[in-house]
């Protein structure tokens, strides 16, 4: 497992895998469907592993913590880049910290947490968990409420930031002004797409990010990887080619839940047995299932061919 510190190359050489984190009955850890999850991934040529919100570590409890630090740490490759998150709230941040400070993991992404928080709040609580934790940390932009360019700005230059997620949603993602007044200051260097691939192609060709987060890679891990490679080569015309793919799921995800739908797509197309979702989320009703079914199982077939 990667420990060496957060470069900008690293951003860059592989997709960040958002895997959903796999649970038995007792919703106790499934290492087994969770070590399917990762060798699929791996596979495919995935390196890097961002275990975030579709693992649902807005609802984990100190309690498990570290058991799930240490599976982690035990099952991804020697190759492999494994990002955990912490938070949301500031008393888990820095209960989380004094767990992961005995850790070889070089960073950790700070979950956002919009209500009750301010801008002002956030910074400081970040700020608290990276001097607890004694590294840079990924601060993960979900909504324009959270922090502004500013703050992001200042923890940038404090050098309390390894990387930035960007996952503002937008309509028209080629219409930004929140993303460009960040990249006004802050290098794009450090900064990654967090919406899957419907918004990559405009993040990387027109604003210069480095690379992308990615759900739906953990069904196609094949065709993400190659969206990536065309996309750092500028082949728009492969890149749009190999992005279609993923957009039927990820209109499933955007239409019920993107973290419920992928949960049951990594499931129904037989990578893993997923199990329950952790409360306060609840799995996906049945209702909803061969749509699932059938958008993963396509991507999955669309991936095959691209061995």
């Amino acid at each position: 497992m990667k420990t060496s510190a957060v470069t900008s190359a690293d951003l860059s050489r592989s997709v960040l895998a958002v895997p959903p984190l796999a649970r038995n009955g007792d919703l106790s850890l499934n290492r087994e469907a969770n070590v399917a999850m990762i060798r699929h991934l791996e596979r495919g040529g995935v390196s890097t592993l961002l275990y975030g919100g579709n693992a649902n570590l807005y609802n984990i409890g100190l309690y498990e913590y570290a058991a799930l630090l240490d599976m982690l740490e035990q099952t991804a490759s020697a190759e492999s880049w494994v990002i955990p998150s912490a938070g949301p709230d500031f008393g888990k941040l820095l209960d989380q910290a004094s767990v992961l400070r005995g850790r070889a993991f070089p960073t950790v992404m700070v979950l956002p947490q919009t209500f009750p928080a301010t801008p002002d709040g956030s910074e400081k609580a970040i700020r608290m968990f990276a001097e607890r934790y004694g590294r840079p940390v990924i601060v993960y932009l979900k909504a324009e409420n959270f922090l502004t360019p500013a703050h992001v700005a200042r923890l940038v230059d404090a050098g309390m930031v390894a990387a930035i997620k960007y996952a503002v949603v937008r309509g028209d993602p080629a219409e930004d002004p929140f993303l460009k007044s960040l990249l006004d200051r802050v290098d794009a260097g450090r900064i990654v797409s967090g919406i899957g691939e419907r918004p990559a192609a405009v993040h990387l060709r027109q604003f210069g990010l480095v690379g992308f987060t990615s759900g739906s890679v953990c069904i196609g891990p094949r065709g993400s990887t190659r969206l990536l490679a065309a996309l750092k080569s500028a082949d728009w015309a492969t890149a749009d080619a190999l992005r279609a793919a993923y957009l039927p799921l990820e209109d499933l995800r955007d239409a019920h839940s993107p973290i419920r739908v992928l949960h049951e797509a990594v499931s129904l197309a037989g990578i893993a047995d997923m199990g329950p979702i952790l409360p306060q989320l609840s799995n996906i009703g049945p209702e909803h299932h061969a749509a699932i079914r059938g958008a993963a199982l396509a991507l999955l077939a669309h991936d095959a061919t691209l061995q």
